[in-house]
Formats: structure tokens, sequence, C-alpha cells
């Protein structure tokens, strides 16, 4: 019996880390989540689960590709260097606060599903959608199977 698929949206600002970055790289570590309900999220995929790529913190937020899970979570060996962003003095390699995923670039959608239009189908999206909840900040995110299937409809 294979385990069942999970899907998530992942947040990363375009300026930093964009869609056509992933494309052109093809795979890439996901690091730098520096919150402990992301990391988990982040701890509990498994290659092959779903990721809708996710703009934020830009003129036009949303929406604007899809990738994949490309590997279970290791170590994010950016909290081990001191000249990181993303360092931590209190991280060790024997005991590792942050964790990351490799993903890998599976499509550009033909257009950006925006937050604003996310947001007009909230009913459909069901109150479990954490993206649309009032302070939800986190950079990882669950989407269920019947939430990703519907946000992709809307392309």
């Amino acid at each position: 019996m294979t385990a069942r698929k999970h899907y998530w949206l992942m947040k990363s600002e375009p300026d930093a880390f964009s869609i056509d970055d992933l494309k052109k790289v093809g795979t890439e570590p996901w690091n730098g989540v520096r919150n402990y309900q992301a990391r988990n999220f982040m701890r509990s995929m498994q290659v092959g689960d779903g990721v809708l790529f996710y703009h934020s913190n830009c003129k036009e937020p949303g929406i604007v590709g899809t990738a994949t899970v490309a590997s279970v979570a290791y170590p994010d060996e950016t909290q081990f260097n001191p000249k990181s962003d993303y360092h931590d003095p209190k991280s060790t390699r024997e005991d590792p606060r942050w964790s990351l995923v490799d993903v890998k670039f599976e499509r550009k959608l033909t257009r950006t599903i925006t937050l604003d239009e996310i947001k007009q189908h909230a009913d459909e999206l069901g109150e479990g959608f954490a993206l649309i909840q009032r302070g939800s900040r986190l950079s990882v995110l669950p989407v269920t199977a019947a939430q990703w299937k519907y946000l992709l409809a809307l392309e």
C-alpha cells in the first residue's frame, strides 16, 4: 500500500527566489524556514507531494506554479553558517533545529491566481484554508486535495 499524496502551498518572495528561478535550476533546497510549525509541515512531507508555488510580498501575490517535493526533510545547512541570514547559534549538527526539503519544478501557470481572486473563493475553499485566515503568516501551509484541485481549476 502506498502513502496518500499530500499537498502544500509554499511561499517565496520572487525577489529572493521565484518560480522562474526554480524552473532554471530544476530542483532546489527550500531553505531558510524559521518557524516551528512550517518546519514541522516540511518534516511531514513525502517525496511526490504536490506544491503550489506562491509569490508573496510583491505587487501581485498569488499562486504562480506547481512543483513536487523531491526529498524527505533533512537538516538545513544555513543554520550552521554564521555568515548566513538564517544562522541559528543554538542549533547543532547533533541536534539541528531546522529542516528543509528539496522542491522540483513542475510547471509555471499560464497566469497568476492572485490572492484577491483566492479570497473571492473563500466559501468554496472552506474555513480550513490557512492562506486566507486572518493572522496566518506561515510560509508553508497544508492544502487539501479538494483545495488543490479547486485552485488549479481557477487557472
